[in-house]
């Protein structure tokens, strides 16, 4: 019976669903379609600080919530901040490498892999040199 009235609502859901799409088909022509701008490189400009920004943004709270599971927000903030340019660029390039083809992604991956196997083989000696490291970047982070 309960198999029944779930069914019944799956299905009307079902139809509500096709109803609503069927409303929502465009009747624009992608020519008619125009972005804020009349001119379409800055349409594009938009676009793409858009796009950056939001991916800085994600990128930004996905490293906070990394940091977040062991240290204050103050203290990872100072972390993030004080890494340096050397860093970032080679974060960066590896990203690049790993995301512009299927041999860069998986020499990027099996790095990474190898790195995660060393640190969790050699366990205790990189947590506390991960520690010091982490330290002097909050360090340099406060300092600025």
């Amino acid at each position: 019976m309960a198999t029944k009235a779930v069914q019944e609502n799956a299905e009307d859901a079902a139809t509500a669903v096709k109803k609503s799409a069927r409303r929502a088909k465009t009747r624009v022509s992608p020519e008619e379609l125009h972005g804020p701008s009349p001119n379409i490189a800055t349409n594009l400009a938009i676009a793409d600080i858009a796009l950056r920004s939001g991916s800085m943004l994600a990128r930004q709270a996905v490293e906070r919530a990394f940091l977040g599971r062991r240290y204050s927000p103050s203290k990872a903030a100072k972390i993030l901040k004080g890494r340096t340019m050397g860093e970032t660029l080679l974060h960066r390039t590896l990203a690049k490498v790993a995301l512009r083809s299927v041999p860069g992604a998986i020499l990027v991956g099996g790095a990474l892999m190898a790195k995660t196997l060393y640190d969790r083989s050699k366990a205790r000696e990189a947590a506390l040199e991960g520690e010091a490291k982490l330290q002097d970047m909050a360090e340099d982070g406060a300092e600025d």
